[in-house]
């Protein structure tokens, strides 16, 4: 599927960049892999961590805004992760043109140039924000949504190819849950903060949300969203496995944040199909081939897959498990 490909990572110095960079480094043969991010500095840090992949490593500065340079960088690339992004909910709505100049314009310069330059698929990275969006980061990931979707369509007689991928926020990573309670458990504060406690989340890793990714890479004919199926969890289960003695304080849902996690909202059950670890969602659009879509079994009528509706959870002791496994980010 990599072997003699080049692959182009934008954002690609976050967390799903490195663990992507080495997955693909170590267990597939590509011919080059570029990451594509504006941070020089956080570029240096990462040549210096993959300094064994020298040969195969290419970093390229750049924004996605800059609809020029990302024709520069997409030339004779044959993959493109877009994983850039402007994705902190405060941010994004202190700052609302900004987050839609890199999420929304950036989206429209990838899918101009990668289908000027010829590449042959796209994948672009989603959150479960996007769903029913409450927060101007999720609804400009729709929006983002939508056009990798409808990108298809415009693709004339090249071969490219658009998908995305689903997933909520990933176990340990920077910003999430786990990180913020397990700084205060370690500066000694037992009470920590729960907004609501009957609020769930599901659970996904890191490694997970590649596999997922490279899955897409390997089968997505265009336009399919995948989702993939994860377990849920009750974030005061969270807290007691991470302390059995620690105190809920009540403070209440913040700005922008939900009391469940939602991942495929019934009217997408029209188009929705299980599979045995995901679902896709498939598009109900003209242009569509729907001898694109393979095997699967249709969800049923008004089907909603969230993280209070789940059928898989994590008790409080299967959450100790996994969170020594867990390589958190602050």
């Amino acid at each position: 599927m990599f072997s003699d490909k080049t692959i182009l990572i934008t954002g690609g110095t976050g967390s799903f960049g490195h663990n992507f960079t080495r997955r693909v480094l170590n267990e597939f043969n590509p011919k080059k892999l570029i990451i594509y991010s504006r941070d020089e500095y956080k570029q240096y840090v990462m040549q210096r961590e993959f300094e064994e992949f020298e040969g195969k490593l290419r970093f390229f500065l750049g924004d996605v805004r800059d609809e020029g340079r990302l024709y520069r960088a997409f030339d004779g690339v044959d993959i493109v992760i877009h994983a850039a992004a402007i994705k902190q909910v405060p941010a994004a709505e202190y700052n609302p043109i900004e987050a839609v100049k890199t999420n929304i314009n950036g989206a429209e310069n990838i899918i101009n140039a990668a289908i000027d330059k010829g590449v042959e698929k796209i994948i672009a990275l989603s959150t479960d924000k996007a769903v029913n969006p409450v927060n101007l980061y999720g609804a400009t990931k729709l929006v983002s949504d939508k056009l990798f979707v409808a990108g298809n369509a415009y693709t004339g007689n090249k071969d490219t190819l658009f998908s995305v991928v689903r997933y909520g926020n990933v176990a340990g990573s920077r910003g999430s849950i786990i990180p913020f309670f397990k700084s205060l458990l370690n500066n000694g504060d037992m009470k920590l903060p729960i907004t609501d406690r009957r609020m769930t989340r599901f659970w996904i890793t890191l490694d997970e949300a590649v596999d997922l990714v490279i899955k897409a890479i390997g089968e997505a004919k265009g336009g399919e969203l995948y989702v993939r199926k994860c377990p849920s969890f009750k974030v005061t289960d969270l807290a007691k496995a991470l302390h059995g003695d620690c105190i809920f304080e009540d403070i209440g849902i913040r700005p922008g944040e939900k009391l469940h996690e939602v991942m495929i909202t019934e009217e997408d059950s029209r188009t929705t199909y299980e599979y045995d670890d995901h679902y896709i969602i498939y598009p109900d659009l003209d242009w569509w081939k729907k001898s694109n879509r393979n095997g699967g079994v249709k969800v049923v009528d008004r089907f909603r897959y969230a993280s209070n509706k789940n059928k898989e959870w994590l008790t409080v002791d299967k959450l100790k498990v996994l969170l020594d496994n867990i390589k958190v980010v602050y």
